[in-house]
């Protein structure tokens, strides 16, 4: 569903502050993989959504989302491909719009636009019948602003406003992380849920091993812009923090060692 061949990226190159991002980066993500992502700041995780996405454009290398090279593609037109949630619980909705409004905004993305105005039956419906599988109690508060929803009641409407379409390619860039621990679990559980139901090609970066090792069929860790780690089935399943911390260790002592 996704390859990534020879990506590089640089920031700010030529100058003192130069930044080699992403080296040669080589990663496929098969039909279905729901893949978390872990590394320490500056590993790259975030960088290679933003390429994948198009905000950022690559310097050396292609991309392909479900055998179509998008490595030229701006942003806009990458968005079919995707849904994306991010960190900030207030990015991926409409404060001053209603929950029903923000839904059908992101449903009707891509359709051609008639006359008709307002949002029909079928659709709300349709809005009701999704918001109930988040448990949140928010299909009976459908025309209430999204504003007045609590960050995690927020982040779970991103979460179903960017898999409304089923997207070929779902990222998620710690989207829990400005959650309280009871929320994010919250979130996390249904994110798991959708994921599995949808059959849905995910990449979620975690700055929390416990997540990353119990979520998902599939594990990569991050460092200086390459994958360093990759791991999946049975053995992401008997994988402990301990080992990713040892792996972290191991990491940071071939860094003292070069220096």
């Amino acid at each position: 569903m996704l390859e990534l061949k020879n990506i590089y990226k640089v920031f700010n190159p030529g100058t003192i502050n130069e930044k080699k991002a992403i080296q040669n980066l080589n990663f496929t993500l098969n039909d279905g993989d729901f893949v978390t992502v872990i590394g320490g700041n500056g590993a790259g995780k975030s960088t290679m959504l933003n390429l994948i996405a198009g905000v950022y454009s690559v310097d050396q290398g292609s991309i392909l989302i479900d055998g179509e090279n998008v490595t030229k593609k701006p942003e806009y037109k990458r968005a079919a491909y995707l849904g994306r949630v991010f960190q900030d619980p207030m990015m991926g909705t409409a404060g001053n719009m209603g929950i029903e409004e923000n839904l059908a905004m992101a449903y009707r993305r891509g359709k051609s636009r008639g006359l008709r105005w307002g949002i029909s039956n079928a659709e709300r419906a349709l809005y009701r019948e999704k918001l109930k599988m988040l448990d949140l109690g928010l299909e009976n508060r459908m025309t209430n602003k999204v504003r007045l929803l609590s960050g995690g009641q927020r982040q779970a409407l991103t979460l179903l406003m960017a898999t409304l379409q089923q997207p070929k390619l779902l990222l998620l860039d710690e989207h829990t992380a400005a959650l309280d621990p009871k929320t994010a679990q919250k979130v996390l559980d249904i994110t798991d849920r959708i994921v599995s139901e949808n059959h849905l090609s995910t990449l979620m970066v975690t700055h929390n091993m416990k997540d990353a090792i119990r979520y998902g069929n599939r594990l990569i860790m991050m460092n200086e812009g390459n994958i360093i780690f990759d791991v999946s089935g049975e053995e992401k399943k008997n994988l402990h923090v301990s080992d990713l911390l040892k792996r972290f260790e191991d990491i940071s002592s071939d860094r003292m060692l070069l220096a």
